[in-house]
């Protein structure tokens, strides 16, 4: 954490934290959230079956369906960073080439 997430990063960090389960105070703080997104965000998890209440434990607990965003989505982050990685590198290329083109470094141009 510390970067922007978008809802996606904020889902699986709040399944996460649910994973081995937690109680809603436990979630705010560990998935670095504000009370008012944690609620948000709870409600839209538990409406997806994503997490599940226990009454008993009182505490949030990973449903089946939970467990199988967590799986998908470490896969879907893992070649979205190799993504981002390539295109960063492709836009840094690009510089380079835009640069080359340029006439920005005094030189002259030769005329035939």
């Amino acid at each position: 954490m510390g970067s922007y997430r978008d809802r996606l990063d904020i889902i699986a960090d709040i399944l996460h934290v649910a994973s081995g389960g937690a109680k809603k105070t436990q979630i705010m703080y560990q998935a670095n959230l504000s009370y008012r997104l944690l609620t948000k965000y709870l409600a839209e998890i538990r409406k997806a079956c994503l997490i599940r209440f226990e009454h008993e434990e009182r505490c949030y607990m990973l449903t089946l369906k939970g467990k199988k965003f967590l799986e998908r989505y470490k896969e879907y982050s893992r070649r979205n960073k190799s993504v981002v990685k390539q295109l960063n590198d492709v836009n840094s290329k690009r510089k380079i080439l835009e640069e080359l083109c340029s006439n920005s470094k005094g030189e002259e141009i030769s005329s035939y």
